[in-house]
């Protein structure tokens, strides 16, 4: 899906250097899930594990430019 591969893009250039290496870890994992479960947790039709939340919220933040 083309919206998920802006938002994953979008998170890589402008948080992942500068993020703490457990969020790091997080977004690699996300990067494995199937295009179907990672867009239910971007649009909140499932819930993640709690630990992912904050990731999640950053990748769905627009006020990066």
């Amino acid at each position: 899906m083309r919206e998920l591969d802006d938002l994953l893009l979008r998170y890589l250039e402008q948080r992942y250097e500068q993020a703490p290496a457990a969020d790091k870890d997080i977004f690699r994992a996300l990067l494995e899930l199937p295009d179907p479960e990672l867009a239910g947790y971007l649009l909140h039709k499932q819930s993640p594990a709690a630990d992912w939340v904050h990731v999640i919220e950053q990748l769905l933040d627009r006020t990066q430019a």
